[in-house]
């Protein structure tokens, strides 16, 4: 049901006037992006940015990063920016993709109610917390969408050698919506889940959550870029999405304004630079 919900909002999304490939010509681009990005402000703030500097216009489309890959799937999408490194590795050698190209990354944290009834606070590992929550069977949420954030939320279960199972572990039946609506209903429910960080810190002020579990290595959250392969589709824009991924991990582009993104809001950047090029000249 889920991909038919994105198709329809695709559709829409290209249905409005001046959005289409012939109209838009070389100088726009259609991007589907993992929905975290997108509810933190940056997507806009880089699209806008490009396009005063280069005159080139990017509209993107949201979707958990599962349903974003479908989305590019079909040769309607220029790029995808997604945060599921064995997602994105299929999607490529299945030759839908050119390659995986590093962008920028935060990080999960584990939240909970204050009461914390599985007593998790302060734990070094993730692993070591979700072991924690499974044997108390403390109520906890997950998206179970397939998206970049339930997979790497499974990825830690796994490390945590625990296929979660049970009336605690309780799937948001709306998690495809993406980590806003679900941290939300986890609050409401006082449970647990593993969210990033830029969505709890743009919630904290109406939610009860509280960080519990953080700084664990394992709970990095890396973003890509991967363009749509031309020689899958023709009709994609490649030229112009690799213009926007060459202003993207550009150090003194796209990768500072990803690192000075939040600073002013919350006194610390929501996300950190973390392409190829801007590693080369740190």
């Amino acid at each position: 049901m889920m991909q038919w919900f994105y198709l329809i909002m695709l559709c829409m999304f290209l249905a409005v006037p001046g959005m289409s490939r012939a109209q838009g010509g070389g100088n726009f681009i259609l991007m589907a992006s993992t929905i975290g990005p997108i509810d933190s402000g940056i997507v806009d703030v880089l699209e806008s940015r490009f396009e005063q500097e280069t005159g080139i216009r990017v509209r993107h489309v949201g979707a958990g990063t599962g349903a974003a890959l479908n989305i590019a799937r079909k040769g309607n999408i220029d790029l995808v920016m997604v945060h599921a490194r064995s997602l994105e590795e299929k999607f490529v050698q299945e030759g839908f993709g050119t390659e995986r190209i590093d962008l920028m990354y935060n990080d999960f944290v584990i939240v909970g109610p204050s009461e914390d009834p599985a007593r998790v606070k302060g734990m070094k590992t993730a692993a070591e917390a979700l072991k924690t929550i499974a044997a108390k069977g403390a109520p906890f949420v997950t998206r179970g969408d397939k998206s970049g954030t339930h997979v790497a939320e499974l990825e830690l279960w796994r490390k945590a050698g625990i296929k979660p199972a049970g009336s605690w572990y309780m799937v948001y039946e709306k998690g495809s919506e993406g980590n806003v609506p679900t941290l939300r209903y986890t609050d409401q429910k006082k449970a647990y889940t593993v969210i990033d960080r830029a969505t709890f810190l743009s919630l904290q002020k109406d939610i009860k959550l509280q960080v519990l579990v953080e700084k664990d290595t394992a709970l990095l959250n890396y973003i890509s870029l991967v363009p749509v392969n031309p020689k899958k589709f023709g009709k994609v824009n490649y030229e112009g999405a690799m213009t926007f991924v060459k202003w993207l991990t550009a150090p003194g582009k796209g990768q500072a304004v990803i690192g000075d993104f939040g600073k002013d809001k919350y006194g610390s950047p929501l996300f950190f630079p973390n392409s190829k090029e801007w590693k080369q000249a740190k």
